[in-house]
């Protein structure tokens, strides 16, 4: 394989025109009113409140919306006519990807119909666009799927539960992650060996929490809002409330793995010691070590552009390491094929000095744009990288403190940068039951309302959803069709690896 192939140095890139964002750029004016967006673009520089009305006016404004958009218009799927095909949709997205990386995306898309859904956001973005909206919008994760949401540490190294994959982040209708999150509650359900009543019910429960607790959230003064955590103690305690031991002690097992996720351990796994230094491990395909020259100095140039990107005080913290190593890593589903790469950096603090001691793993992951955008207006920033940044620090209660992003100038490609482990943690969703599942599905619930509280109209959309379950129940019904769709999908994709119309890398 080339390096070439890997830095992208043979891709063209092209940046949308650079709209420079203020004070008043991160939250817009409520997108259901077009003039105001209108008067109030994403650049304005002056201090204004973005929600200009009372909560219960708003409130009041989101119940309206039942007359336009009716709850139990939600329920069921039912394919577009004339729907793409999904191989095609899933297909493009290979035009800027590394090609020798494509069969190993298909292989692991075969796994399971969970594994297709992880790796088919773009296929759901198509589906989802076709779906009724309030016209209220937040800032989406854009893949809020099961996994895509787990344990991760605060500065202080307490850790906190939320969403954790921003890749296809953007400001977009509230509905499509949650019904991102219900369809893939109904996936894992049925690939665990659940019943449609049982999925259901996990659905359901996470629709429900998510109605809860944004209408706990509209309540609650802005900062109250952002300062919000769901952090492993209230998870233990809701556990514990629910008499459900099972899960809280999975919780807890979930919380210690995480604690042991940090470089000191990443450099136990990913390295060997060479020549007295540590050294990432070369094991292809998934793990390249780099060894040209030519493409180690054009990524040491985009770590230089990263730090640009960093406040002043960390980009004093990330000085004290020296990059010593670097190498290409398969991650994800969705994601293989993009270019990403793992920078080894080395400092000088503890007893060992600049021997391995003192490491600093650093990701840097290839931002394209979001699966949503093509059915949504363009994302203000001018790099996919700053998009994902912020869109993370929106959502997130607690960013990665080394969180930034980079464009290489040579290849045209777009980067995030973030730390490869920082006690990050997950449940392990393939081994619940139906009780476990539908407690984890009211944890992502939660943790997606936080999200979207911080972001966007919380008394509206809460005043849309009510007080009863005509909502919850019509997200279920979408969840069961949506499955069916993605389990005939997935047949799709068998059939095409097997009449040899694609190439799949299975097992890797």
């Amino acid at each position: 394989m080339s390096y070439h192939s890997f830095a992208g140095a043979v891709r063209p890139g092209e940046a949308k025109a650079e709209t420079p964002l203020g004070v008043g750029g991160m939250i817009p004016a409520m997108p259901s009113d077009s003039s105001q967006a209108k008067s109030s673009p994403a650049g304005v520089t002056r201090f204004e409140r973005v929600l200009p009305e009372s909560p219960s006016e708003r409130r009041r404004r989101g119940r309206g919306l039942r007359t336009l958009v009716h709850r139990s218009s939600h329920a069921g799927f039912t394919a577009a006519p004339g729907r793409s095909d999904p191989l095609a949709v899933l297909a493009a997205q290979h035009e800027t990807r590394v090609p020798e990386l494509v069969p190993i995306r298909w292989g692991r898309m075969t796994a399971s119909p969970f594994t297709f859904f992880r790796g088919a956001a773009a296929v759901m973005a198509y589906d989802l666009a076709a779906t009724p909206t309030t016209g209220l919008e937040v800032q989406v994760c854009g893949d809020a799927h099961l996994l895509n949401f787990g344990l991760y540490a605060t500065p202080e190294r307490r850790l906190v539960f939320g969403a954790n994959d921003f890749d296809e982040t953007i400001r977009g209708p509230w509905e499509w992650d949650l019904k991102r999150l219900a369809a893939s509650i109904a996936v894992a359900a049925r690939t665990d060996g659940m019943d449609d009543n049982e999925a259901c019910s996990a659905v359901a429960a996470a629709a429900r929490f998510y109605r809860l607790k944004l209408r706990e959230y509209a309540t609650m003064r802005g900062l109250d809002v952002w300062y919000s955590t769901v952090d492993v103690g209230r998870v233990d305690r809701l556990f514990v409330d629910q008499q459900k031991r099972t899960v809280m002690l999975a919780a807890r097992k979930a919380a210690r793995r995480a604690r042991l996720h940090d470089s000191i351990q990443a450099l136990s796994k990913l390295t060997d010691i060479v020549d007295s230094r540590h050294v990432i491990r070369h094991e292809p395909p998934l793990i390249l070590r780099v060894e040209e020259q030519e493409v180690v100095t054009q990524l040491r140039a985009v770590f230089e552009d990263y730090l640009n990107s960093l406040p002043e005080e960390r980009r004093f913290l990330v000085r004290r390491y020296a990059l010593t190593d670097l190498a290409m890593k398969v991650v994800g589903v969705g994601s293989v094929g993009t270019r990403c790469w793992i920078g080894l950096f080395t400092g000088g603090g503890g007893d060992g000095g600049a021997d391995g001691a003192d490491p600093l793993f650093l990701q840097v992951k290839e931002a394209l744009p979001s699966v949503l955008e093509t059915y949504l207006p363009a994302s203000p920033y001018q790099r996919h990288g700053q998009r994902v940044v912020v869109g993370q620090r929106m959502m997130q209660a607690f960013p990665d403190i080394f969180l930034g992003w980079a464009h290489d100038r040579r290849s045209g490609c777009d980067y995030y940068v973030r730390q490869l482990r920082d006690m990050k943690g997950s449940f392990d969703v393939d081994a619940m039951k139906p009780n476990e599942l539908q407690l984890y599905s009211e944890l992502c619930g939660w943790a997606l309302a936080r999200a979207h509280a911080r972001s966007g109209d919380a008394a509206a959309i809460s005043g849309y959803l009510g007080t009863k379950d005509v909502f919850d129940r019509a997200v279920g019904a979408f969840a069961i069709d949506y499955a069916d769709q993605n389990q005939a999908d997935y047949e799709t994709l068998l059939a095409a690896v097997a009449d040899g119309r694609i190439e799949a890398l299975q097992g890797v």
